[in-house]
């Protein structure tokens, strides 16, 4: 398998699977680009297939996840220090660093493609450096190199380097948990390759028609084979079903069934895009003669909505400020708020994502977060329903929030909270929260 092969000739030629995973990196490292879009396009683009293209996708996202461990062990090992270590080398640092310590790729052929990828895309200078490292690195396992870059450091931050995560991260993580003896097992999901989700929309395909085993909480979900790949089932291609953690799916539902007050004609999913649960939500308001309104900001965006919901004749995607759009007040019976966040309840699934992220991203969007949720109970009319929901569990974002605008609003009951975990429910940390006006 060409993803495996690994000569130590110094005329070898470059492995394409690694190329593409190296490419991929300098993509997301050098022009912020998302491992989810840029690894497919390359993969296509280069014509790699089958175990290749898992290969090549595990070693970009797990290099990614797992970043901030691997930079501490190279760190030990780069007497000039990391910062001085050029950019392009350094990701193929990386790079190596998880084929040696945390796949099954012989220590060979590790370390003799990664100096190959330096030799061919940094130049020679660097490729003596290159080798030394990752031949240092391949001296020791995982374990022993925690033990040895956490040796001093306590509490959050042993946890930070130990679990690859940015220490704000893993105190806002802290916070959340009601337990706090569960970090570690939280923190360990979010560095596992999450499962391939499918969801059947309901009116559309039964779940039953689709491949994989079923979900363990959402009745239309089914959890994809090692392998299985969504754009070569017709379902997904024509959109009767679609790819959707669990997670949103119980957002979507739980948006949907909460009981409403006289009629329940008229939905709206204020910020919609990309579009996964304004499919579900759409299906299921199908079913009930039911209208949706499926509301996005941002135009690219509200494209993907499009596609997500076309096999559905009861979404009308639009775009604009939800804070300001042009509904008139009190003229929807149900009402989603799928808010912006931080995104950090998905982080085993978008791995830039933890190292994007700053603290100072909090304050802006707790301010949207909010205006957004005061808009949605402006608009959702008395005896309806409001269900606010963000990708992240941190309290800022969610009872945060929700507590802030219901103690503003007399006219507004906080029903219900929900928060769902990776380590406890094998989904993203979702967060739902379900509001009423009273009739």
């Amino acid at each position: 398998m060409g993803a495996h092969r690994g000569t130590g000739g110094g005329a070898m030629s470059i492995d394409p699977v690694r190329a593409v995973a190296y490419e991929a990196m300098r993509e997301v490292d050098d022009k912020d680009a998302y491992v989810n879009l840029v690894v497919p396009r390359l993969l296509r683009d280069r014509g790699v297939t089958g175990r290749d293209a898992a290969f090549a996708t595990e070693l970009v996202s797990g290099t990614i996840r797992l970043r901030g461990t691997y930079d501490a062990v190279i760190a030990t090992l780069a007497r000039q220090g990391l910062d001085r270590v050029d950019a392009p080398v350094l990701d193929a640092l990386r790079l190596g660093a998880h084929q040696l310590l945390s796949m099954r790729v012989p220590d060979h052929a590790a370390v003799s493609t990664t100096v190959e990828l330096v030799r061919r895309h940094v130049g020679h200078k660097p490729v003596g450096f290159t080798n030394a490292v990752l031949r240092k690195i391949a001296s020791r396992d995982l374990e022993s190199w925690i033990g040895e870059v956490t040796r001093g450091l306590e509490g959050d931050e042993a946890l930070a380097v130990a679990y690859s995560h940015p220490v704000w991260i893993v105190r806002e993580l802290r916070a959340a948990l009601p337990d706090p003896a569960e970090l570690p097992a939280l923190l360990t999901a979010d560095n596992a390759p999450p499962k391939v989700t499918l969801v059947a929309r309901p009116g559309l395909i039964d779940p039953d028609e689709l491949p994989g085993t079923p979900g363990a909480l959402s009745p239309y979900a089914r959890i994809l084979d090692a392998g299985g790949v969504p754009g070569d089932i017709a379902a997904v291609r024509d959109g009767r079903a679609g790819v959707q953690d669990e997670g949103s799916q119980l957002v979507a539902l739980g948006a949907a069934e909460a009981p409403v007050d006289g009629r329940d004609e008229r939905w709206l999913d204020l910020c919609a895009g990309p579009g996964g649960k304004a499919a579900l939500w759409g299906a299921l308001a199908r079913q009930r003669g039911a209208v949706v309104v499926a509301n996005e900001v941002q135009r690219h965006r509200a494209d993907l909505v499009r596609q997500g919901v076309r096999a559905l004749d009861n979404v009308e995607v639009t775009v604009h400020d939800g804070r300001h759009g042009p509904w008139e007040p009190g003229s929807f019976d149900r009402v989603l708020v799928d808010a912006p966040c931080t995104g950090l309840g998905a982080l085993r699934r978008r791995p830039e994502s933890r190292w994007r992220r700053t603290p100072d991203d909090l304050a802006d969007l707790t301010r949207l977060q909010r205006d957004l949720l005061d808009r949605a109970l402006e608009l959702v009319r008395p005896g309806g329903v409001v269900a606010y929901a963000t990708c992240s569990p941190v309290v800022a974002e969610t009872r945060g929030v929700v507590d802030a605008v219901a103690r503003d609003r007399p006219d507004v009951v906080l029903e219900s909270t929900r928060q769902w975990w990776p380590h406890r429910d094998g989904t993203d940390a979702m967060f739902l929260a379900l509001l009423r006006r009273p009739a």
